[in-house]
């Protein structure tokens, strides 16, 4: 006999990085799970990420140089959460991500690399580390997916080479820092893409994947090798609570409603809300667009919605993953600005012309920025960033390549007046983004002060590791901070965009939904975006996302898997229809 369809010990609703990884710790206890996706595609915005991981204590650490301890790691979590998460959450973070971690890279294709000059975001708080905590996903071979590779959501055009070579965290700091050898980095890239002719005649995607796309393909590929489902094109319409638990869902497979049950549990891994214009309307500060996430058009808190339907608690939900984020014309979501800012020779302004903060500083902490001078100026909910010829001849910015392998003439017509602006003096580059003119030259003055002196008096940009993580080694004094001097000159608009939502439903130690009394909705478990942060109102490093996605879908799995059974386990049903 075959497993019955409709009937599973687990259910797991989404497939980012977080839900999958639940799932293959679930059926590496003996349960039987089902994955549903609500889009064709599955990985979700873990695809379109970076997808790297935050993992104090983790076990290459020492091999490479390094140090970390359990009592800083929570330390810097306790001070960087500013007390609005539970200490039972954040121990059980500390307590098992490592240990998550290992057992991923032990157990299944999973694969990470430590990176030890990827610092923490908040150098000045106690416990921090100058790097090592952010781990990248090794390159993957996307041939090992055979034709399941086709149904992995693409990734993000930002992440990128020319909109098509893959690049590692690694790699793209290699290359942004004009480390040495990175030309024949990048050399090596495209004559392994381009000689791949076989693979070529089959798609243009690139077959090394990397960052999001590794880690979802090394994931699913775990899947098929336990035979664990996924339905595509599967949405949950409504949880279903029998006898004071949670026992199933009903779904909307490929047009069709169907009722599942889950004898032991779901666990809800389906992203945030960034897409419904309704909920950020209601939950996120104004002014505020769906159209300025840089996340996949199917995040729409189905999952939130379904978990407030029983009374779920929610909790910071006026916070998101923030990003400033550009519109590219055409583009399905908007670009996140990761590293541009970071590089000397550029400045953030608001509509007056004047600065508001360290354009390097962490992206949530950007946006928190454009929030909070908005709230004093009403002009800066768009900002913008503005740069001269050497920047823009030396260095990315969004789509477009350094100029001097894009110059100018090469770049589409449609995006000048558009994407970016363009203009022989700062005057009357103020007068085409709408700037104040005088603000703006002297903004630009100052700044060319402090790159001169080597010292951001006003914000400290460039003054911690950090900062430098993706400034030019070759400008001196500062990596970060070069004069604005060169015409023509240039600007970008910058969007109070985000790479998800961070707040959602309120979850204890072992990640179950937990009601407004504070007692467990049984059967009921909510990891990524889908649940709120165990890592409060900030962003303590690169990968505290999917760390605690992963390592919050691991300890579900286990929770899950010691409740007593209500049905038969995947073992005892193999051995019945076997018998």
């Amino acid at each position: 006999m075959r497993q019955n369809k409709d009937s599973y010990d687990v259910v797991v609703v989404g497939s980012g990085a977080g839900a999958l990884a639940s799932a293959i710790a679930a059926h590496a206890q003996g349960l039987s799970v089902l994955v549903v996706e609500k889009s064709d595609r599955y990985g979700g915005t873990s695809a379109v990420s970076g997808g790297g991981v935050w993992i104090p204590c983790n076990h290459q650490i020492a091999a490479l140089g390094g140090e970390d301890n359990r009592a800083d790691a929570l330390t810097y979590l306790k001070s960087s959460t500013r007390g609005m998460v539970a200490e039972a959450k954040l121990e059980a973070y500390v307590d098992n991500a490592a240990s998550m971690l290992r057992w991923f890279e032990e157990h299944t294709h999973v694969r990470f690399r430590s990176l030890p000059l990827y610092a923490d975001y908040y150098q000045a708080l106690p416990g921090s580390r100058p790097g090592y905590r952010t781990m990248d996903p090794e390159a993957f071979d996307a041939a090992e997916l055979g034709e399941e590779f086709f149904n992995m959501r693409e990734p993000s055009p930002g992440t990128l080479v020319g909109g098509r070579l893959a690049m590692t965290a690694a790699d793209a700091h290699r290359m942004v820092s004009k480390e040495k050898g990175w030309m024949k980095l990048l050399g090596g890239l495209m004559a392994r893409y381009w000689l791949d002719i076989a693979w070529r005649r089959r798609t243009r995607r690139d077959r090394r994947l990397a960052l999001g796309n590794a880690l979802i393909g090394r994931l699913r590929r775990t899947m098929l090798d336990r035979n664990i489902p996924l339905w595509l094109n599967t949405a949950l319409v409504d949880l279903v609570e029998r006898d004071g638990r949670i026992s199933g869902l009903v779904i909307e497979h490929k047009g069709q409603r169907q009722t599942l049950t889950a004898r032991r549990g779901v666990i809800l891994g389906a992203g945030g809300f960034e897409r419904n214009q309704a909920l950020r309307e209601r939950f996120l500060p104004n002014p505020t667009q769906s159209g300025w996430t840089a996340a996949p058009p199917t995040n729409t808190g189905d999952a939130l919605l379904a978990g407030l339907k029983l009374g779920a608690a929610t909790d910071l939900t006026d916070h998101a993953w923030w990003a400033p984020t550009m519109h590219v014309p055409g583009e399905e979501k908007q670009r996140a600005l990761f590293m541009e800012r970071a590089l000397p020779g550029c400045v953030m302004v608001n509509g007056q012309g004047r600065r508001f903060v360290n354009e390097a500083a962490p992206y949530t902490d950007i946006v928190y920025a454009m929030y909070d001078d908005h709230a004093r100026t009403g002009r800066s909910v768009p900002a913008w960033l503005v740069f001269d010829a050497r920047f823009r001849s030396c260095y990315p910015i969004g789509p477009l390549l350094p100029g001097m392998v894009q110059p100018d003439f090469r770049v589409p017509e449609h995006w000048w007046g558009t994407m970016i602006h363009r203009a022989t003096t700062l005057d009357a580059l103020a007068e085409q983004i709408g700037v104040d003119a005088a603000g703006l030259a002297d903004t630009v003055a100052r700044m060319n002060g402090y790159a001169e002196r080597g010292e951001d008096l006003e914000f400290g940009k460039g003054g911690n590791a950090f900062d430098r993580y993706y400034g030019d080694p070759d400008i001196k004094p500062n990596p970060c901070l070069a004069p604005i001097l060169k015409a023509p000159f240039y600007a970008v608009r910058v969007d109070a965009g985000d790479i998800g939502t961070k707040g959602g439903l309120l979850t204890d130690e072992y990640a179950r939904v937990l009601r407004e009394d504070g007692s467990a909705i049984v059967g009921l478990y909510a990891i990524g975006n889908t649940a709120a942060s165990v890592m409060g109102p900030t962003y303590p490093g690169a990968g505290s996302t999917l760390g605690p996605a992963m390592t919050f879908g691991y300890i579900a799995a286990h929770h899950l898997a010691a409740q007593q059974q209500t049905g038969p386990t995947r073992a005892e049903q193999a051995a019945e229809h076997t018998s």
